[in-house]
C-alpha cells in the first residue's frame, strides 16, 4: 500500500507526541522513498492480473462436450413410460437398455470461456471441438433445436421400422419426396408430397431400391412413376452425377410408415438421431415375452435406419463415460465410430461394435444369458 499524505501528521516538523507515532515506523527516523521499480512490478503484476482474469472469461470458438444423463428405455422419464405401445399384448421387461447422452456448451447454446474449455480439455470424460466441426455457421439456437427436435422424431420412427422387421412383422412404407435440392435433375417434373410407387417399371419398397436402379443405370434417363394427389403421375428423369459420383435424382427423401399398433415415445428435453438404436432394442424387448437383458445393465448409441442400419453419431467418448458412470457394463457403439472409441473406454465398460440391429439384438442376447461374451466385435484397442 502507498502512503499518502493525508495519513501522516498534518504538522510534519511536530515532534510526536506521547505515546503517538509518526507516519513512518515508531522512533524511528524519516521514511525512505519507495523504489520506483517495485512500484513498476507491483503495477506490472496487478495489469497481468486483470488481464489473465479477463482472458479466462473471454468467449472462445470451440464447443465443449460433457456426459448427459442415461435414460432406460424400458422404465420411465417423469413417471410416463420412456415407451408405450397400444394395440398389441406388452410384457413387463426389467434391466436396463440405456440410451445416452450428452451437454453441449458453445455454439448457439452459448458461448465457452477460455477457462471452461481449458478444464475441460483436461477433463477425460469431456472433450472440446472446434465450434465448425459440431455447428454451421450461423446456426441460430432455434434452429439448432428445430433440426434436433426433427431429427429425434424421425429416430423413433426408423426405430418402430426396424424393430418390427427384426421381428418379421408386416408394415407399411412409403418414400416421399420431402424437398429437391438445389439445381435438381427433378426440377419441374418432381414435387414435395410425390409418394414414389416404382422406377422403371420395379416397384419402390425401400430406398435401396431407389439407389440400386441409378447406379445400374449409370445416368441413362429412368421412368418413375408417383403418387400425387391421389393421381398416377409418370414422369422421366435424367439422373445427375454428384461429387461423390454417384447417379442421384436430386430429391429428399423421407418415409411413410403404416404401422399395425401404436408405438409412442415420451421424453423430455431430448433431441438427436442418436437414441434409434436403444429405442428399437427397447421396443424389441417391451413386444416380446421376457427378458431381452436378462436384468443386465446395458446401455449404447447410434442412429438406425428402417431397414436396421446403425449409423455413426457425435460424442461417442463421452457418452461412453456418462454410461460407465451411471452403471452400465456393455455399451453398444456404431462400427464406423471404432477411431474415437479406441483409447477411450472406461474401466469396466465393455464396448462391442454393431453394424445393425440385429447384431446388437444377438450381443445383449448373449450378455442376458451369461455366456462368454468376450469374443464379440470390438473396436481395435478397445
Amino acid at each position: 500500500m502507498t502512503i499518502t499524505k493525508g495519513d501522516q501528521p498534518s504538522d510534519e516538523s511536530a515532534a510526536p507526541a506521547a505515546g503517538s507515532q509518526s507516519a513512518g515506523t515508531a522512533g524511528s527516523g524519516p521514511s525512505t522513498p519507495r523504489d520506483p521499480r517495485v512500484s513498476a512490478m507491483m503495477l506490472s503484476g496487478l495489469i497481468a492480473l486483470v488481464l489473465g482474469v479477463t482472458s479466462a472469461v473471454l468467449p472462445v470458438p470451440y464447443v465443449v462436450e460433457s456426459p448427459g444423463p442415461t435414460f432406460n428405455t424400458l422404465g420411465k422419464d417423469n413417471g410416463k413410460p420412456v415407451i408405450s405401445i397400444t394395440g398389441r399384448e406388452t410384457y413387463p421387461a426389467e434391466g436396463n437398455l440405456n440410451l445416452t447422452t450428452v451437454y453441449v456448451d458453445g455454439g448457439p447454446n452459448g458461448p465457452v470461456s477460455v477457462f471452461e474449455a481449458f478444464s475441460a480439455w483436461l477433463d477425460g470424460s469431456k472433450a472440446v471441438y472446434p465450434q465448425e466441426l459440431i455447428f454451421p455457421t450461423g446456426l441460430t439456437k432455434e434452429q439448432s433445436e428445430q433440426e434436433s427436435a426433427v431429427a429425434m422424431t424421425t429416430s423413433q420412427e426408423n426405430a418402430v421400422a426396424s424393430a418390427l422387421k427384426e421381428l418379421n412383422i408386416p408394415f407399411g412404407q412409403k418414400l416421399e419426396v420431402a424437398d429437391l435440392s438445389e439445381g435438381s435433375a427433378s426440377q419441374g417434373k418432381l414435387k414435395p408430397g410425390d409418394v414414389f410407387t416404382s422406377i422403371n417399371g420395379k416397384p419402390i419398397t425401400a430406398l435401396a431400391v431407389v439407389q440400386d436402379e441409378l447406379a445400374a443405370g449409370a445416368g441413362k434417363p429412368v421412368v418413375v412413376v408417383v403418387e400425387r394427389e391421389g393421381k398416377a403421375v409418370t414422369e422421366t428423369v435424367t439422373p445427375a452425377r454428384s461429387d461423390s459420383g454417384r447417379f442421384i435424382l436430386g430429391v429428399l427423401l423421407k418415409y411413410r410408415f403404416t404401422f399395425p399398433f401404436d408405438v409412442k415415445i415420451s421424453l423430455e428435453k431430448v433431441g438427436g438421431p442418436s437414441a434409434g438404436l436403444m429405442f428399437a432394442l427397447g421396443i424389441i424387448d417391451t413386444v416380446t415375452p421376457g427378458d431381452l437383458t436378462g436384468g443386465k445393465h446395458i446401455a449404447g448409441t447410434g442412429t438406425i435406419s428402417p431397414d436396421g442400419v446403425v449409423g455413426p453419431i457425435g460424442g461417442v467418448a463421452v457418452k461412453m463415460h456418462g454410461a460407465r458412470a451411471d452403471g452400465a457394463t456393455m455399451f453398444l457403439a456404431p462400427a464406423a465410430n471404432c477411431s474415437e472409441v479406441s483409447g477411450n473406454v472406461p474401466e469396466g465398460l465393455q464396448v462391442v461394435k454393431v453394424e445393425n440391429l440385429d447384431e446388437a439384438r444377438r450381443a445383449v442376447e448373449l450378455a442376458a444369458s451369461g455366456g462368454d461374451t468376450s469374443g464379440l466385435p470390438a473396436c481395435a484397442n478397445n
